[in-house]
């Protein structure tokens, strides 16, 4: 005996898929940046050395002296030498008046007028060890910087956005289909009988 039998194919519907990613750019220029430095600010203050040398000793020592100490000086020398020459001068009318006691009074007056005292030869000037003085004072250097700060500006730049939208397209991939076979089927009427 065979027994009925029924055979089902089919084929499910496939779909497809076509993708389009979306695209995004962003354009970001660079920033704009200013720096301005402004120059330090340097103060020199100098008070200049001061150098004071005092030779009025050294040139005294050689006979060099300022006008009124020199006519002082030569004031009273000339008032000694008048002192002196008035002393000799009497000294001497003494001797003349006393001739009568004898001796060559006259001979030996004209020889102490006519000789003059031997002169010394010797080194000159030898100056003294603190003829001249010396006195400086340095020199003052007053040093005043002021550093100033830079001056900074950023301005940004706006980013720039290019959008490309996406998509997705559906279709069909493959079609579904069913397929039923029947064997060994009988259709069994009124008077008749047939064969599937």
């Amino acid at each position: 005996m065979q027994l009925p039998q029924i055979s089902i194919q089919s084929q499910n519907a496939m779909i497809g898929l076509n993708i389009k990613n979306a695209k995004l750019s962003i354009d970001s220029g660079p920033a704009k940046q200013t720096i301005k430095q402004p120059e330090a600010e340097l103060q020199i203050n100098v008070e200049p050395g001061k150098l004071t040398i005092d030779q009025s000793k050294a040139l005294a020592d050689v006979g060099i002296i300022p006008v009124e100490q020199s006519v002082k000086k030569m004031a009273q020398e000339a008032m000694q030498t008048a002192i002196q020459g008035s002393k000799k001068r009497r000294h001497q009318g003494d001797q003349l008046m006393k001739i009568e006691n004898g001796g060559n009074r006259i001979a030996q007056i004209a020889k102490q007028n006519g000789e003059r005292p031997m002169k010394q030869f010797n080194i000159g000037w030898i100056p003294s060890l603190d003829g001249v003085k010396f006195d400086y004072q340095p020199a003052r250097v007053d040093i005043k910087a002021k550093a100033n700060e830079p001056i900074i500006r950023t301005e940004q730049t706006k980013n720039q956005f290019q959008y490309q939208p996406g998509g997705v397209e559906v279709y069909l991939k493959q079609k579904n289909w069913l397929e039923i076979d029947f064997t060994n089927m009988k259709f069994v009427g009124n008077h008749f009988e047939m064969d599937l």
